[in-house]
């Protein structure tokens, strides 16, 4: 393929990636904007397959062989709600790729065509795969992380030490001092130690970020994927990926500030990490205090006699499965006369679209889905609100305590209902924060303990 067509192709790819993107804003769109990404890779990967520079397609048919088995496996067995877990392993792959294509390139720079005339690497060159480097070791480190905190390999409480942040800040500046040192000269002990600093800069990124926050890390490490990718590109001279990266840093890096907006974060606090961490620790509220319980028959009876009713789906929903079940019940309200609707927060939860996906899969109505600013107004107006272990998105506490590691964050306001039933398994589970929902011991809140998918089949039979 000569280079004409080639830039060719590779444009209508991006042109794809980004028509994809603009498809993925809208729960409407998003089956079309995936269908359009797909073709987008599939054009950038053939355009790749005929460069008549590729000298064997032995290792390339191997590599793509074995990520196409391992992909499809992953993707018939994954559940939804292990997808943040496989988000950050995806995203730790990529870091690494690109932390490895840089270190091909400084180990032989020649199979690059990085060399000048003297038959030293380019300048150009080295800020490419340091920048390149630097960022793929912190998304790997931090993605790592990241993933153990959401599979419970570790604990997802903020690990702090006095003097961290002037720990972070120091070696960043020596990985900046030492970038600079490559650039005027390409010794090999530059190279190695700012890589391994920017591996152990990401591990301390991530471990002061709690559970709470740990949303906006996924947005934030996606975005660092994408300008990983990016420097992959340069590396290799290829404009595909280029774009590509390029889109994937710009874009999650909007997600992020859009989600730092939404949980009351400070952006520039993200990318440094340890946003949300305070020494104080959460405020755990104790779990004898008295509560209201009721049972399937009891919460029928409630929306029977509702004539509006706001559903709250969160994280419990996602491990019950129980999207299904909670769309025929909907069903059956709004057959009785009954105005149903859902809000969602942003960050609802493991990442964001978590819930909007759930609810596409269980043929929601696209029109009874409404995002927090458009939803709240009218809690106060509400009869019946059903919360389904939405925890951390409801909880007063974020208004009402300001030692609570969720302040300031904007919340569903639920308590304004006249009635909240609030669906969990048992009075002691926390959400992401660690706290427990001042919104359990409210006089108007009945709580359902048990499976969120058995009970809304109970309420079900009732109705």
């Amino acid at each position: 393929m000569s280079p004409n067509l080639t830039a060719l192709a590779y444009l209508v790819a991006s042109a794809l990636f980004i028509l994809a993107l603009r498809g993925l804003s809208s729960p409407a769109a998003a089956r079309r904007g995936n269908i359009m990404g797909i073709a987008g890779m599939a054009i950038a990967i053939g355009t790749t397959l005929v460069d008549p520079n590729i000298v064997s397609y032995g290792w390339i048919v191997a590599a793509i062989a074995v990520g196409g088995i391992v992909g499809t496996v992953i993707a018939y067995q994954i559940q939804m709600t292990a997808m943040p877990q496989l988000v950050a392993g995806f995203h730790s792959l990529v870091g690494m790729a690109a932390v490895l294509v840089a270190a091909a390139a400084f180990l032989s720079p020649e199979s690059f065509g990085i060399l000048n005339d003297s038959g030293a690497i380019k300048v150009a060159s080295r800020i490419e795969m340091a920048l390149g480097v630097v960022i793929g070791a912190i998304t790997f480190t931090g993605s790592i992380v990241a993933f153990s905190k959401l599979q419970g390999l570790v604990s997802g409480d903020p690990v702090l030490f006095p003097g961290q942040h002037w720990l972070n800040l120091a070696i960043g500046v020596v990985i900046a001092g030492l970038i600079a040192l490559f650039t005027q000269s390409p010794e090999p002990q530059w190279f190695w130690i700012f890589t391994a600093l920017a591996f152990l800069i990401g591990v301390l990124l991530i471990i002061p970020i709690g559970g709470a926050d740990m949303p906006v890390v996924i947005s934030m490490l996606n975005s660092y994927s994408g300008w990983a990718a990016a420097g992959i590109g340069f590396t290799l001279g290829n404009s595909a990926l280029i774009v590509t990266g390029a889109l994937v840093g710009s874009s999650g890096a909007i997600l992020s500030y859009i989600m730092c907006r939404a949980m009351n974060r400070s952006f520039i606090s993200v990318i440094l990490g340890g946003f949300g961490a305070t020494g104080d620790g959460p405020a755990k509220a104790k779990t004898d205090k008295p509560h209201k319980e009721g049972s399937a028959e009891d919460a029928a009876f409630l929306l029977k006699n509702a004539g509006s009713v706001i559903i709250v789906p969160g994280y419990g929903m996602a491990v019950a499965q129980a999207q299904h079940v909670l769309a025929e019940v909907s069903e059956k309200l709004k057959a009785q006369g009954v105005k149903v609707r859902y809000g969602i927060h942003p960050v609802a939860g493991r990442m964001p679209g978590h819930m909007n996906v759930l609810l596409a899969e269980a043929n929601v109505p696209y029109e009874d889905v409404e995002a927090l600013e458009e939803i709240n107004p009218d809690f106060a107006n509400t009869d019946v609100a059903i919360v389904i272990g939405a925890n951390d998105v409801t909880n007063p506490a974020a208004k009402n305590d300001p030692k609570s590691p969720i302040f300031g964050m904007p919340i569903l306001e639920v308590d304004k209902a006249k009635t909240v039933l609030f669906i969990k398994r048992s009075m002691k589970g926390v959400g992401y924060a660690g706290i427990h929902n001042e919104l359990f011991y409210s006089p108007n809140t009945m709580m359902l303990l048990a499976d969120a998918k058995k009970m809304m089949q109970d309420i079900g039979k009732e109705l």
